[in-house]
């Protein structure tokens, strides 16, 4: 079984979709393993949406769309941070939530789960404005816990100068970019992949 982590350098910045293309491009299976709000359709239900692919139940499915530790004390609940990944046939694309120091529990952050687990990890990244201080600040945070970093994967419009500092000073790979596309469907989500350096991902699995 390999698996592979899509973490973010923050919420809302399309690492969803970009989970769904590569749950695709690998012929994947996906997992998320706490979806905090449920009135929506939820990450999973995207993903096997736009990908065709299977997907695992999550570990943990609570209401309110908050952090997943304010959501599970909402409801009485806490998170067990000794999650396991879940072993299938082939490659699995596990997504975190928000960016790497999202609480699961008021002492366990998905960083320190993602440390635990030790396995690569690819980090999506907005190409907006700040992304340059929050792309630096977590790949310094992954590193520094150990994690292998495969590259940043940048979505949203172009922006080389930005891009290129990220990589630069970050010394990290570029995996391509995702752009922002007009009507996410499978076949649109498809084509815009094959923008993604697949082979240097495939190369950690």
């Amino acid at each position: 079984m390999t698996s592979i982590i899509v973490t973010g350098t923050d919420t809302g910045i399309g690492k969803t979709v970009f989970s769904a293309g590569l749950t695709a491009a690998l012929g994947a299976t996906y997992w998320k393993p706490v979806q905090s709000g449920l009135e929506e359709e939820t990450d999973t239900e995207i993903v096997a949406r736009l990908s065709g692919r299977p997907v695992l139940p999550e570990a943990y499915r609570l209401q309110i769309p908050a952090s997943p530790h304010l959501s599970a004390e909402a409801e009485g609940a806490e998170i067990d941070t000794l999650l396991e990944i879940p072993t299938v046939d082939g490659p699995l694309v596990v997504e975190g939530a928000g960016g790497l120091m999202v609480p699961l529990n008021r002492q366990v952050t998905y960083l320190d789960v993602f440390a635990r687990w030790q396995r690569p990890v690819i980090l999506c990244a907005r190409t907006q404005l700040g992304t340059i201080n929050h792309t630096l600040l977590s790949l310094r945070a992954l590193r520094a816990e150990g994690c292998l970093v495969v590259g940043v994967a940048f979505i949203g419009e172009a922006e080389p100068e930005v891009q290129e500092t990220i990589c630069q000073m970050g010394l990290v790979a570029s995996l391509g970019r995702l752009p922002v596309l007009p009507e996410v469907t499978t076949v649109a989500l498809a084509q815009a992949f094959g923008a993604i350096d697949m082979d240097r991902i495939r190369d950690h699995l």
